[in-house]
Protein backbone atom coordinates (compact mmCIF):
# COMPACT_ATOMS: atom_id res chain seq x y z
CA UNK A 1 0.00 0.00 0.00
CA UNK A 2 1.13 3.39 -0.85
CA UNK A 3 1.81 5.81 2.15
CA UNK A 4 1.69 9.83 1.41
CA UNK A 5 2.86 12.09 4.10
CA UNK A 6 0.69 15.03 4.45
CA UNK A 7 3.11 17.74 3.09
CA UNK A 8 3.59 15.17 -0.22
CA UNK A 9 -0.16 15.20 -0.43
CA UNK A 10 -0.09 18.94 -0.34
CA UNK A 11 2.85 19.57 -2.81
CA UNK A 12 0.93 17.36 -5.64
CA UNK A 13 -2.25 18.99 -5.21
CA UNK A 14 -1.14 22.42 -5.58
CA UNK A 15 0.89 21.20 -8.61
CA UNK A 16 -2.38 20.03 -9.89
CA UNK A 17 -3.63 23.26 -9.22
CA UNK A 18 -1.56 25.20 -11.32
CA UNK A 19 -2.07 22.82 -14.55
CA UNK A 20 -5.69 22.97 -14.02
CA UNK A 21 -4.95 26.80 -14.18
CA UNK A 22 -2.75 26.20 -17.39
CA UNK A 23 -5.28 24.20 -19.42
CA UNK A 24 -8.27 26.96 -18.23
CA UNK A 25 -6.33 29.56 -19.97
CA UNK A 26 -5.72 27.67 -22.90
CA UNK A 27 -9.28 26.46 -23.45
CA UNK A 28 -10.09 30.25 -22.65
CA UNK A 29 -7.28 32.36 -24.28
CA UNK A 30 -8.98 34.70 -21.70
CA UNK A 31 -7.21 35.83 -18.38
CA UNK A 32 -10.24 37.25 -17.11
CA UNK A 33 -12.78 34.50 -18.06
CA UNK A 34 -10.01 32.28 -16.83
CA UNK A 35 -9.83 34.10 -13.54
CA UNK A 36 -13.71 34.12 -13.65
CA UNK A 37 -13.73 30.22 -13.71
CA UNK A 38 -11.33 29.40 -11.56
CA UNK A 39 -12.33 31.66 -8.62
CA UNK A 40 -8.81 33.31 -8.21
CA UNK A 41 -7.46 36.80 -8.90
CA UNK A 42 -5.46 37.64 -12.33
CA UNK A 43 -2.70 38.10 -10.96
CA UNK A 44 -2.45 35.04 -9.24
CA UNK A 45 -3.12 33.14 -12.75
CA UNK A 46 -0.82 35.67 -14.22
CA UNK A 47 2.32 34.92 -11.62
CA UNK A 48 1.27 30.58 -11.82
CA UNK A 49 1.68 30.56 -15.53
CA UNK A 50 5.34 32.47 -15.14
CA UNK A 51 6.18 30.26 -13.02
CA UNK A 52 4.80 27.24 -14.61
CA UNK A 53 6.97 28.87 -17.85
CA UNK A 54 10.05 29.37 -15.83
CA UNK A 55 9.95 25.75 -14.56
CA UNK A 56 9.64 24.61 -18.20
CA UNK A 57 12.38 27.27 -19.63
CA UNK A 58 9.36 27.81 -22.62
CA UNK A 59 7.12 30.43 -23.26
CA UNK A 60 3.55 28.42 -23.17
CA UNK A 61 1.79 31.51 -24.24
CA UNK A 62 2.02 34.74 -26.47
CA UNK A 63 -0.01 37.53 -25.09
CA UNK A 64 -0.57 41.32 -25.57
CA UNK A 65 -3.57 43.80 -24.65
CA UNK A 66 -5.62 42.35 -26.88
CA UNK A 67 -4.73 38.72 -27.42
CA UNK A 68 -3.92 35.48 -25.97
CA UNK A 69 -2.41 32.50 -27.69
CA UNK A 70 -1.01 29.20 -27.77
CA UNK A 71 2.81 28.89 -28.28
CA UNK A 72 4.46 25.57 -30.17
CA UNK A 73 5.68 24.49 -27.02
CA UNK A 74 2.26 25.59 -24.89
CA UNK A 75 0.14 23.49 -27.25
CA UNK A 76 2.77 20.54 -27.11
CA UNK A 77 2.34 20.97 -22.86
CA UNK A 78 -1.30 20.93 -22.91
CA UNK A 79 -1.25 17.37 -23.60
CA UNK A 80 0.77 16.07 -21.25
CA UNK A 81 -1.02 18.66 -18.50
CA UNK A 82 -4.41 16.96 -19.05
CA UNK A 83 -2.98 13.53 -18.89
CA UNK A 84 -1.53 14.73 -15.24
CA UNK A 85 -4.66 15.93 -14.11
CA UNK A 86 -6.88 12.93 -15.39
CA UNK A 87 -4.04 10.20 -13.84
CA UNK A 88 -4.72 12.34 -11.04
CA UNK A 89 -8.15 12.51 -11.12
CA UNK A 90 -8.53 9.15 -11.96
CA UNK A 91 -5.95 8.49 -8.53
CA UNK A 92 -8.52 10.40 -6.09
CA UNK A 93 -11.76 8.69 -7.89
CA UNK A 94 -10.41 5.65 -7.41
CA UNK A 95 -9.71 5.85 -3.60
CA UNK A 96 -13.51 7.09 -3.55
CA UNK A 97 -14.69 4.11 -5.01
CA UNK A 98 -12.63 1.73 -2.57
CA UNK A 99 -14.59 3.41 0.04
CA UNK A 100 -17.93 3.17 -1.72
CA UNK A 101 -18.31 6.72 -2.45
CA UNK A 102 -17.51 8.92 -5.72
CA UNK A 103 -17.10 12.52 -5.96
CA UNK A 104 -15.67 14.57 -9.02
CA UNK A 105 -17.37 16.05 -12.40
CA UNK A 106 -17.76 14.58 -15.79
CA UNK A 107 -18.02 16.26 -18.59
CA UNK A 108 -20.05 15.35 -21.39
CA UNK A 109 -19.69 17.08 -24.81
CA UNK A 110 -23.44 16.80 -27.74
CA UNK A 111 -25.79 18.47 -29.92
CA UNK A 112 -28.72 20.33 -28.86
CA UNK A 113 -30.50 17.64 -30.57
CA UNK A 114 -28.82 15.10 -28.60
CA UNK A 115 -29.12 16.64 -25.55
CA UNK A 116 -33.12 16.50 -25.38
CA UNK A 117 -33.27 12.77 -27.31
CA UNK A 118 -31.10 10.56 -25.03
CA UNK A 119 -29.48 12.76 -22.31
CA UNK A 120 -32.11 12.99 -20.49
CA UNK A 121 -33.02 9.68 -19.11
CA UNK A 122 -28.99 8.80 -19.43
CA UNK A 123 -28.47 11.55 -16.34
CA UNK A 124 -31.66 10.89 -14.49
CA UNK A 125 -30.82 7.42 -14.10
CA UNK A 126 -26.82 7.80 -13.10
CA UNK A 127 -28.00 11.03 -11.08
CA UNK A 128 -30.21 8.89 -8.52
CA UNK A 129 -26.67 6.47 -8.10
CA UNK A 130 -24.20 9.20 -7.99
CA UNK A 131 -25.52 12.35 -6.60
CA UNK A 132 -22.62 13.66 -5.75
CA UNK A 133 -20.76 13.77 -9.47
CA UNK A 134 -21.15 17.17 -10.78
CA UNK A 135 -22.10 16.74 -14.49
CA UNK A 136 -20.67 19.59 -16.87
CA UNK A 137 -22.60 19.39 -19.84
CA UNK A 138 -21.76 21.19 -23.70
CA UNK A 139 -23.21 21.40 -26.61
CA UNK A 140 -22.03 22.45 -30.21
CA UNK A 141 -21.72 21.30 -33.20
CA UNK A 142 -21.61 17.31 -33.73
CA UNK A 143 -18.60 16.87 -36.17
CA UNK A 144 -16.54 18.16 -33.53
CA UNK A 145 -17.90 15.36 -30.63
CA UNK A 146 -15.11 12.90 -31.49
CA UNK A 147 -12.45 15.34 -32.24
CA UNK A 148 -13.20 16.91 -28.71
CA UNK A 149 -12.99 13.88 -26.71
CA UNK A 150 -9.59 12.79 -28.50
CA UNK A 151 -7.88 15.87 -27.45
CA UNK A 152 -8.72 15.80 -23.96
CA UNK A 153 -11.49 18.73 -23.93
CA UNK A 154 -14.02 16.60 -22.88
CA UNK A 155 -14.68 12.90 -21.19
CA UNK A 156 -17.59 11.52 -23.01
CA UNK A 157 -19.13 12.64 -26.39
CA UNK A 158 -22.39 11.72 -28.10
CA UNK A 159 -21.44 11.43 -31.40
CA UNK A 160 -21.91 9.77 -35.05
CA UNK A 161 -19.58 6.90 -35.74
CA UNK A 162 -17.19 6.98 -38.81
CA UNK A 163 -15.81 4.55 -40.58
CA UNK A 164 -12.20 5.09 -39.20
CA UNK A 165 -12.78 5.60 -35.65
CA UNK A 166 -9.74 4.91 -34.10
CA UNK A 167 -8.88 1.82 -31.59
CA UNK A 168 -7.96 3.45 -29.04
CA UNK A 169 -11.76 5.10 -29.10
CA UNK A 170 -14.87 2.93 -27.26
CA UNK A 171 -17.91 3.52 -29.27
CA UNK A 172 -21.18 2.22 -27.42
CA UNK A 173 -24.65 2.44 -29.88
CA UNK A 174 -27.84 3.68 -29.12
CA UNK A 175 -29.66 4.59 -32.58
CA UNK A 176 -29.49 4.77 -36.22
CA UNK A 177 -30.49 7.81 -37.92
CA UNK A 178 -31.33 8.50 -41.83
CA UNK A 179 -29.84 10.66 -43.84
CA UNK A 180 -32.35 12.79 -45.26
CA UNK A 181 -33.20 15.65 -47.61
CA UNK A 182 -35.84 18.53 -46.42
CA UNK A 183 -37.40 21.71 -48.17
CA UNK A 184 -39.70 24.40 -46.97
CA UNK A 185 -43.66 23.18 -46.74
CA UNK A 186 -43.98 25.07 -49.85
CA UNK A 187 -40.96 23.76 -51.89
CA UNK A 188 -42.14 23.72 -55.54
CA UNK A 189 -39.84 26.22 -56.77
CA UNK A 190 -37.30 23.50 -56.13
CA UNK A 191 -38.45 20.55 -57.81
CA UNK A 192 -36.63 19.46 -60.75
CA UNK A 193 -38.58 20.96 -64.21
CA UNK A 194 -40.20 18.66 -66.41
CA UNK A 195 -37.60 18.61 -69.35
CA UNK A 196 -34.44 19.69 -67.46
CA UNK A 197 -31.45 17.29 -67.07
CA UNK A 198 -31.35 15.80 -63.64
CA UNK A 199 -27.29 16.74 -64.06
CA UNK A 200 -27.99 20.45 -64.67
CA UNK A 201 -30.66 20.28 -62.08
CA UNK A 202 -28.56 18.19 -59.35
CA UNK A 203 -26.27 21.11 -60.44
CA UNK A 204 -28.40 24.27 -59.67
CA UNK A 205 -30.59 23.06 -56.48
CA UNK A 206 -29.01 25.42 -53.77
CA UNK A 207 -27.91 23.53 -50.53
CA UNK A 208 -28.33 23.99 -47.10
CA UNK A 209 -25.27 21.60 -45.43
CA UNK A 210 -23.05 21.28 -42.55
CA UNK A 211 -19.60 22.44 -42.76
CA UNK A 212 -17.63 19.43 -41.99
CA UNK A 213 -18.92 15.98 -40.03
CA UNK A 214 -20.33 12.55 -42.01
CA UNK A 215 -23.60 14.10 -43.48
CA UNK A 216 -21.05 16.31 -45.43
CA UNK A 217 -18.71 13.84 -46.73
CA UNK A 218 -20.86 11.21 -47.72
CA UNK A 219 -22.68 14.70 -49.80
CA UNK A 220 -19.27 15.15 -51.12
CA UNK A 221 -18.38 11.85 -51.94
CA UNK A 222 -21.46 11.29 -54.25
CA UNK A 223 -21.22 14.01 -55.96
CA UNK A 224 -17.85 13.96 -56.73
CA UNK A 225 -18.33 10.52 -57.82
CA UNK A 226 -21.24 11.20 -60.10
CA UNK A 227 -18.77 14.42 -61.58
CA UNK A 228 -21.28 16.63 -60.57
CA UNK A 229 -20.80 20.34 -58.83
CA UNK A 230 -22.90 20.94 -56.11
CA UNK A 231 -24.53 24.22 -55.48
CA UNK A 232 -23.49 24.79 -51.97
CA UNK A 233 -26.09 27.41 -50.90
CA UNK A 234 -24.98 27.73 -46.99
CA UNK A 235 -22.21 25.87 -45.02
CA UNK A 236 -23.60 25.90 -40.98
CA UNK A 237 -22.16 24.80 -37.85
CA UNK A 238 -24.46 22.43 -36.33
CA UNK A 239 -27.58 20.52 -37.68
CA UNK A 240 -30.34 22.50 -36.08
CA UNK A 241 -29.90 25.69 -38.15
CA UNK A 242 -30.24 24.13 -41.24
CA UNK A 243 -33.88 23.11 -39.91
CA UNK A 244 -34.44 26.83 -39.50
CA UNK A 245 -32.67 27.96 -42.85
CA UNK A 246 -34.60 25.60 -44.67
CA UNK A 247 -37.80 26.80 -43.60
CA UNK A 248 -37.07 30.20 -44.75
CA UNK A 249 -37.19 28.81 -48.62
CA UNK A 250 -33.46 29.42 -48.56
CA UNK A 251 -32.78 25.75 -50.23
CA UNK A 252 -33.17 21.95 -49.69
CA UNK A 253 -30.92 20.89 -46.43
CA UNK A 254 -29.11 17.91 -45.57
CA UNK A 255 -29.33 16.30 -41.72
CA UNK A 256 -30.31 13.23 -39.53
CA UNK A 257 -33.66 12.46 -39.22
CA UNK A 258 -33.48 12.58 -35.66
CA UNK A 259 -32.79 16.39 -35.90
CA UNK A 260 -36.30 16.99 -38.20
CA UNK A 261 -38.08 14.41 -35.59
CA UNK A 262 -37.10 16.82 -32.62
CA UNK A 263 -37.15 20.11 -34.24
CA UNK A 264 -39.56 22.93 -33.29
CA UNK A 265 -39.54 24.14 -37.14
CA UNK A 266 -40.38 20.14 -38.26
CA UNK A 267 -44.09 21.37 -39.29
CA UNK A 268 -42.35 24.53 -41.92
CA UNK A 269 -40.33 21.35 -43.81
CA UNK A 270 -40.97 18.41 -45.19
CA UNK A 271 -39.24 15.71 -46.63
CA UNK A 272 -37.45 16.11 -50.20
CA UNK A 273 -37.70 13.40 -52.71
CA UNK A 274 -35.79 12.00 -55.50
CA UNK A 275 -32.56 12.69 -54.45
CA UNK A 276 -29.79 10.57 -53.50
CA UNK A 277 -30.46 7.93 -50.68
CA UNK A 278 -27.18 8.66 -48.50
CA UNK A 279 -28.14 6.22 -45.87
CA UNK A 280 -27.69 6.06 -42.42
CA UNK A 281 -25.45 6.11 -39.14
CA UNK A 282 -24.93 4.77 -35.91
CA UNK A 283 -25.15 7.23 -33.31
CA UNK A 284 -23.88 6.45 -29.70
CA UNK A 285 -21.65 7.35 -26.80
CA UNK A 286 -17.83 7.39 -26.86
CA UNK A 287 -14.52 7.68 -24.87
CA UNK A 288 -11.37 7.11 -25.13
CA UNK A 289 -10.20 3.67 -23.74
CA UNK A 290 -7.99 4.54 -21.25
CA UNK A 291 -10.46 6.81 -19.51
CA UNK A 292 -12.67 4.06 -18.64
CA UNK A 293 -9.84 3.43 -16.08
CA UNK A 294 -11.74 6.19 -14.15
CA UNK A 295 -14.29 5.00 -11.66
CA UNK A 296 -16.53 7.99 -12.37
CA UNK A 297 -16.30 7.75 -16.19
CA UNK A 298 -16.35 3.79 -16.11
CA UNK A 299 -19.82 4.30 -13.84
CA UNK A 300 -21.45 6.26 -16.29
CA UNK A 301 -20.53 4.15 -19.59
CA UNK A 302 -21.52 0.75 -17.54
CA UNK A 303 -25.12 2.12 -16.81
CA UNK A 304 -25.03 2.51 -20.63
CA UNK A 305 -27.27 0.04 -22.87
CA UNK A 306 -26.02 -0.80 -25.87
CA UNK A 307 -28.45 -0.97 -28.50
Amino acid sequence: MLHFTQQQIRRQTMDIEKLKLFISLAETLSFNRTSELCHVSPSTLSRTIQQLEAQLNNRLFERDNRTVTLTHQGNTFLGFARDIVQQWETAQESMQADANKLKGSLSIYCSVTASYSFLFDMLKNFRAHQPDIEIKLHTGDPALALERVISGNEDMAIAAQTPNMPKDVCFKRFTASELIFIGPSGSEAFFREEKEHEKDYLQRLPLIVSERGLARQRLDSWYKSNAIKPNIYAQVSGNEAIVSMVSLGLGVGLLPKIVLDNSPLASKVKPFTGLPNLGAFNVGLCVLEKRLRSPIIDAFWSQIKSN
